[in-house]
């Protein structure tokens, strides 16, 4: 199979690449040292001129990807949606978590000296862009916003299933930060396989982020571990995202269900992270019957790319071959004209829960519209499963709507499995769809993730790119302003000795 999306990435000379570090690093001081408030004001006026070319971005992205016009307008939005809240995080400055504790010569433990502690902007970051949002993970997605809102200069690797899409919105970027008076190197696109690998060596880059395969990621990981300073590297991976539905649930609303579960594992062709492979059912039901008559309609979409059609062609085949595995729908692929063919959903039944137990391959990622549905007669047996299941970013648990006593104690022993191995958990909806909040975590134990405790979604996402700093018995010229006894930029700071929180 041959198409536009095969051809060879083209690389980044040494020279370039040297050039838009060597900016990178120039830049790092003078970006940091913006007030939060001048920073907000660039980061608006970014979302601004994106807004303004929706239209000329939206038309270039539907002719590279295939997805629909509908889907990249909303996709635009939420883009600078993030820009907009991260500067609205950035004129609150209580980001920073500036704690002031006094010199105080009666402490308990003896003399305390004056200790003033505050987050700062960690340097350079290298964003490697995501194949399945060509806005929102890509050059100027969520990593991008966080890292640039933190005040660290950001050379992104496009990914190469967009370039088109890639390189209008890099100029986008590129001409709002320089209008609003961003220094130079504040921001700078690469592309090449190589010339990302390379710049994640280099010492000047002080972190990663990436949204890509397991594999992919890993070995980026790898490399950030290896440098002679080893380096932050915030990757996520791959998530099967299992759900489980109770017996009350299921007879509850089964055609709820079934109309829920295939909408959410075919949305975008299954090209998700938050994608539910695995549907988890109690014996005795006719649900799978009814969700196989859900997929049988649903309409072939098609895939991103080709890397990605011959990945998930591979990984059906592999499931297929799994002992105790039927094929509930066959997925049919059909041609389109852009070369990269469409697909139909697959459902496989596994079974008894317990295959997936035993063969592992059932419960790996497999990123496209199919997914596995397998019957537990037992909690024990779900328990053993969900215990088998890799790191996620989320577990759904689809329950009654008045649950008896003995579903809220099976849903209370789920949520406390679920919560080992997930970041968010899901009730009665579905996790496809991740809400952009300052309560939002997007994130999971590896494989989901490489950095648990951190998320890529959400205004959380600015802490990836900050690293606090205690400032003792300083003078307070020599202090940042952040810290200053005067507090020339009105931040919200905490005492110490009294755990309050104010503005003084």
């Amino acid at each position: 199979m041959t198409n536009t999306f095969e051809q060879a990435e083209p690389e980044e000379t040494n020279e370039e690449l040297e050039r838009c570090l060597t900016a990178a690093a120039a830049a790092a001081s003078a970006w940091g040292h913006q007030t939060p408030g001048r920073r907000a004001d660039v980061l608006t006026a970014v979302a601004d001129a994106l807004d303004a070319e929706t239209s000329a971005l939206v038309e270039t992205a539907a002719a590279e990807t295939g997805l629909s016009e509908a889907r990249l307008t909303g996709e635009l939005k939420r883009t600078t949606v993030q820009l907009r809240m991260f500067a609205d995080v950035l004129r609150d400055g209580s980001y920073l978590r500036v704690v002031l504790d006094r010199a105080d010569p009666d402490f308990v433990l003896g003399p305390r000296p004056d200790l003033r502690r505050g987050l700062m902007p960690i340097g350079p970051v290298l964003v490697f862009a995501a194949s399945n949002f060509p806005f929102a993970f890509s050059v100027a997605g969520g990593d991008t916003a966080s890292a640039l809102a933190a005040g660290c200069p950001v050379l992104l690797k496009a990914h190469p299933g967009h370039p088109r899409t890639s390189q209008k919105t890099a100029d986008v970027v590129r001409m709002a930060l320089a209008a609003s008076g961003a220094p130079e190197g504040t921001f700078a696109m690469i592309t090449g396989r190589q010339a990302g690998v390379r710049a994640l060596q280099d010492p000047r880059v002080a972190a990663g982020a990436f949204t890509g395969s397991v594999s992919g990621g890993r070995a980026l990981f790898d490399i950030a571990a290896a440098r002679a300073t080893p380096i932050p590297f915030y990757g996520e991976l791959g998530s099967i995202n299992p759900v489980v539905v109770t017996t009350g649930a299921a007879h509850e609303r089964d055609d709820q269900i079934a109309q829920g579960f295939v909408g959410s594992f075919t949305l975008s062709a299954g090209q998700l992270c938050t994608k539910p492979g695995i549907l988890l059912l109690p014996e005795g039901t006719i649900l799978a019957a009814r969700i196989a008559e859900v997929a049988e309609q649903v309409e072939p979409t098609r895939m991103l790319n080709a890397r990605i059609v011959q990945a998930y062609q591979r990984r059906v085949n592999e499931i297929t071959g799994v002992p105790g595995v039927k094929v509930l729908v066959k997925g049919r692929e059909q041609a389109a004209g852009s070369g990269v063919p469409a697909y139909t959903p697959t459902l496989f039944h596994s079974g008894a829960a317990e295959n997936l137990c035993e063969h592992p391959v059932l419960l790996e990622e497999n990123f496209g519209p199919s997914a596995v549905i397998a019957e537990y007669g037992s909690d024990e047996e779900l328990h053993a499963v969900l215990t088998a299941v890799p790191g996620s970013l989320t577990v759904t648990v689809q329950t009654a709507d008045e649950p008896d006593d003995a579903e809220r104690h099976q849903v209370t022993r789920l949520v406390a499995l679920a919560t080992e191995r997930a970041g968010r958990i899901v009730f009665n909806q579905w996790p496809t769809g991740v809400a952009v909040t300052a309560a939002q975590h997007h994130s999971g134990p590896y494989p989901a993730t490489t950095a648990v405790a951190h998320t890529s979604v959400g205004t959380a996402a600015i802490d990836r790119f900050l690293r606090p700093v205690t400032y003792q018995n300083a003078p307070d010229f020599a202090l940042p302003p952040a810290l200053r006894e005067s507090n020339p930029l009105d931040l919200p700071r905490t005492l110490g000795e009294a755990g309050t929180s104010a503005r003084w």
